[in-house]
């Protein structure tokens, strides 16, 4: 005597179970419990959850042709088409961006599932109330981007450029086209031109580094004109300063850098405009020279402050001598300055003495002599 097998199940309120019969889908079980007698075991019943939750696409499409009416009741099949992507909302919530020719299906036992088409064959731009709702950031089926102020957007369909995008967050469909946002700063930007080794008109071997500011004008020129414009107005820079370099010799060169400065400025600017760009301030930040011209430079620099110097000290003596030459014919015609200038000398020699030695000796007089000049010296000049 056979045993008696029974297949019993508990089955909660967010779960339903598939009964199938050797293999065969029977029916839908749905909340409570469930016993049956099955003497040969030829029952199975699968337990999953359904409140916003997905269903297995091939066991739903199954269903769909065996037992069309639980598929319209529990199921929500979506199948989008080549240029047809959809927004798929469970309890009014988005949840999922579904791309072309893709089949989900999804619970509507418990969960209110609304399904949103997009022809993007017929739409490009991406509304903004999806744009609100949906995360986007892992989507391919998207590209967006954000233009900041100081920038400006640049839409190609296919490798065309399309559209000027303004500030702002900007999506499109990449649905059964390339597209691709490229933003362009628009704010002045600096442009160092490293040096470079450049002979000059008398073959001296010379290093020259620039500075230089741009900034894009017309962001549609630019794209079409150049895939870097920066490179490009680097290679003008340096085209335009060995120009400038090669013609000159280095005199010429380091007496004349403004000169040089506006040459370069000019050539660029007229060629920057066709790249859709603007040229600012163009100036020569150094000059380097080899070692030798250098030390040669130096050497001359120094003879010239040398020179320089002499001549200030003999234009000083020259007015030192005049100066002692006009005093000396003032004196002549008057000896009471000439006898002022003998007492200042006197003075002056008088502070720098420390002590007045007097010889007695044989023929100094002494001083009592020394008394009697200086008596006599009175009375000549009470005579005079």
């Amino acid at each position: 005597m056979k045993p008696f097998h029974y297949l019993t199940l508990v089955v909660k309120d967010d779960e339903r179970a598939f009964l199938t019969r050797d293999g065969r889908f029977e029916r839908l079980l749905g909340p409570g419990r469930f016993s049956t007698h099955d003497p040969f075991q030829r029952l199975k019943a699968e337990t999953v959850k359904v409140v916003r939750a997905e269903v297995p696409v091939e066991r739903a499409l199954l269903i769909e042709k065996t037992k069309p009416e639980i598929a319209a009741e529990h199921f929500a099949i979506l199948q989008t088409g080549a240029t047809e992507v959809a927004i798929v909302s469970l309890d009014g919530e988005p949840k999922l961006l579904v791309p072309p020719s893709t089949t989900r299906a999804f619970w509507k036992t418990l969960t209110l599932v609304e399904i949103e088409r997009i022809d993007t064959a017929a739409q490009l731009r991406v509304e903004k109330r999806h744009l609100d709702r949906l995360d986007l950031a892992r989507s391919t089926i998207v590209v967006h981007a954000t233009v900041e102020a100081h920038e400006a957007g640049l839409l190609f369909i296919d490798g065309v450029l399309k559209e000027k995008l303004g500030p702002g967050r900007h999506a499109f469909w990449n649905v059964g086209r390339q597209v691709k946002i490229a933003k362009v700063d628009l704010r002045p930007q600096p442009l160092e031109v490293t040096a470079q080794e450049i002979l000059t008109k008398d073959r001296i071997g010379i290093r020259v580094t620039l500075t230089a500011f741009y900034r894009i004008a017309d962001p549609e020129k630019a794209a079409v004109a150049s895939a870097d414009v920066a490179n490009t107005l680097y290679r003008l820079v340096q085209f335009a300063i060995r120009e400038a370099v090669a013609t000159r010799t280095l005199d010429d060169i380091l007496a004349a850098r403004d000169t040089i400065d506006n040459e370069v400025r000019a050539f660029v600017t007229e060629r920057a405009r066709v790249l859709g760009a603007e040229v600012g301030e163009i100036g020569v930040k150094d000059v380097i020279l080899p070692g030798d011209v250098r030390e040669l430079l130096n050497k001359v620099v120094e003879a010239e402050r040398v020179a320089k110097a002499n001549l200030i000290r003999r234009q000083e003596e020259t007015a030192a001598t005049r100066s002692l030459l006009n005093t000396a014919r003032l004196m002549e015609d008057n000896p009471l300055l000439l006898k002022l200038k003998e007492l200042e000398a006197l003075e002056r020699l008088v502070e720098k003495v420390g002590r007045i030695d007097l010889h007695a000796g044989s023929g100094t007089g002494g001083f009592d002599a020394l008394l009697t000049k200086l008596y006599r010296l009175g009375e000549q000049d009470r005579s005079a």
